[in-house]
This record gives structure tokens, C-alpha cells and sequence, in this order.
């Protein structure tokens, strides 16, 4: 079973809510894809073994074999090469914006002179750890590089359907969004009850409808703001999982980097329920189908 916990925002408790999940339960596997801060690690306390790199294909132009035709700027659907046409007198040249570049190869493939080779550029690293039988794996974003995604899929690439996933995705609703979260069998999306919180779990749920992803709702803090993102989510049939109370004991746990389940053993119980919940709607669903 494949479980994503996302959120609309960021700093709505997303990461508190998959790291305490996966401590409460056995045989998991967590995959940390806010690949640009990740940050699961401090609270699992994973030993960190091996690492390596994530990488893009990128093109690389011979231009001792190109014409400057103009094919390769053409399929480009993200302005990644830019070509100057050669002139009386003067050699034509092609510009390559790596760090636009998708990787998707349509440049190589459609160039009609096979100027084009695709090169790897390291654009971060995956690393691999492990906690009392837990399998975590996260990834890092190298600072300046503009695509988290496809660190995000090379992450993914390791999921083992036979454990239970947990997945932290990054938050918002864009495509580092999107990357992390299709392809589960159910996604959690973490929000706070107020204004903010509202308008951004609006947008997630608009997102996992379009995925056909199964969702809930974690209320965080739950003692703020007023009742409107339940009178939402009982407006669209949302079920509301749980609420985490605002407490001052929670943030300083957090701030400490310790788990809610390793301070009060009452809550380990609770996200074994959650868990329980959450299998009871996956099946529901799929007996529908």
C-alpha cells in the first residue's frame, strides 16, 4: 500500500503526520520527496549507508554534424536550445540551456543529422538509511538546479508495494506535487483550520481528484481558527481523519526533533487508527470499482 501525505501549504504539519504514521506502524517503507528540504531525517533518526546520484539526460550538440536546421529548437516544448542560423561569412551556432532541459530526448531523436547525444548532469543525490526495520530513503536537490521532479522519480523508483509506503510529499499543488503523490492508493492531506489553510486544501483536493487518488483530511492544530474547513470537507464528503490539538508540548517536541509516538504513547494508538481508517476507505473504494 502506497500512502501519500501531502498539503495544499507548507508548515502545516505534513511531515509530523507521515513521520508519526510510520513509526506506529511495521514493515514501512518512507520515502522523504521534498527533495528540496527534506527534513524526515531528523525526526526518524535513519542511519544514512550509501548514497548516489540523481541525474538528468541533457543534450549535447556536435556541431561538426549540425546544420543549424532548427529541428532541435522546434520539438523543445521548454526552450531548452536556442539555434542561430548560419549567415554569409558567419558559422551558425546552437545554445543549450541545461538547466531548462526535461530530459525527455525528443532533440536527439528528431534531429536529422544525429548531432545530438544525451549526456548525464548530476542534479542531486539520493541517499538510503534505515531505523529499527524501517526502510527511508530521501532525496537532495543540489542548490540552484530549477526540477525537483525528476530527483523525485528516481526516489520513487525504489518503492516495494509489498511494505506499507509512506510518502512525504513537498507541499503546494505543482508539479513536485503531483510527481510525489500520483500512483498512491490513497493520499492525506494535512491542513490547519484557517483561512490559508482553507484556500490550499481546496486546491490539493481539486489535485488528487484529478490523480482519481481516494483522500481524508489531518486537521492540525486543530483548536485554531474556526470550523469552516470541516464545513468544507463535510460539503464535498471529505472524511476527516483526525485533528492533532495545538499544544505547546507538541512544538517543543518538534523543536527538539522528537516524534509525537516516542512522548505520549497515546498517540501511536491513534495513527494505528488512522492507518485502520484509512484501509477500511481504500477498500471501500475498490469494491465500487
Amino acid at each position: 500500500m502506497i500512502i501519500a501525505i501531502a498539503s495544499g501549504k507548507g508548515g502545516t504539519g505534513k511531515t509530523t503526520v507521515a513521520v508519526n504514521l510510520a513509526l506506529s506502524l511495521d514493515n514501512v517503507q518512507f520515502l522523504d520527496c521534498d527533495v528540496e528540504e527534506p527534513n524526515a531525517h531528523i525526526f526518524l533518526k535513519s542511519h544514512l549507508s550509501r548514497a548516489e546520484s540523481a541525474v538528468i539526460p541533457v543534450p549535447e550538440i556536435d556541431e561538426s554534424k549540425c546544420t543549424y536546421c532548427g529541428t532541435c529548437r522546434d520539438v523543445c516544448a521548454y526552450h531548452a536550445l536556442a539555434v542561430v542560423p548560419a549567415s554569409e561569412g558567419r558559422k551558425g551556432s546552437v545554445l543549450n540551456f541545461p538547466h531548462l532541459c526535461h530530459g525527455c530526448g525528443a532533440c536527439r531523436l528528431l534531429c536529422p543529422n544525429g548531432a545530438i547525444r544525451e549526456v548525464n548532469k548530476e542534479i542531486g543525490r539520493i541517499e538510503f538509511g534505515a531505523r529499527d526495520g524501517m526502510e527511508f530513503i530521501h532525496g537532495r536537490l543540489n542548490i540552484g538546479e530549477a526540477m525537483s521532479p525528476p530527483v523525485i522519480r528516481q526516489v520513487k523508483y525504489y518503492i516495494k508495494p509489498a511494505r506499507i509506503v509512506i510518502i512525504d510529499a513537498p507541499p503546494g499543488t505543482s508539479c513536485p506535487v503531483i510527481t510525489a503523490v500520483k500512483g498512491s492508493d490513497f493520499c492525506i492531506l494535512v491542513t490547519e483550520p484557517t483561512p490559508f489553510g482553507l484556500n490550499d486544501l481546496v486546491l490539493a483536493v481539486e489535485v488528487v481528484r484529478k490523480l482519481n487518488i481516494p483522500c481524508g483530511v489531518v486537521i492540525n492544530r486543530a483548536d485554531i481558527g474556526d470550523g469552516k474547513v470541516e464545513a468544507y470537507c463535510r460539503s464535498e464528503s471529505i472524511p476527516v481523519l483526525m485533528k492533532i490539538p495545538f499544544k505547546r508540548e507538541i512544538a517543543a517536541w518538534y523543536s527538539e526533533g522528537i516524534p509525537l509516538v516516542e512522548r505520549d504513547a497515546a498517540y501511536r494508538q491513534t495513527f494505528i487508527n488512522l492507518y485502520i481508517t484509512i484501509c477500511g476507505i481504500i477498500n471501500e473504494t475498490n469494491s465500487c470499482c
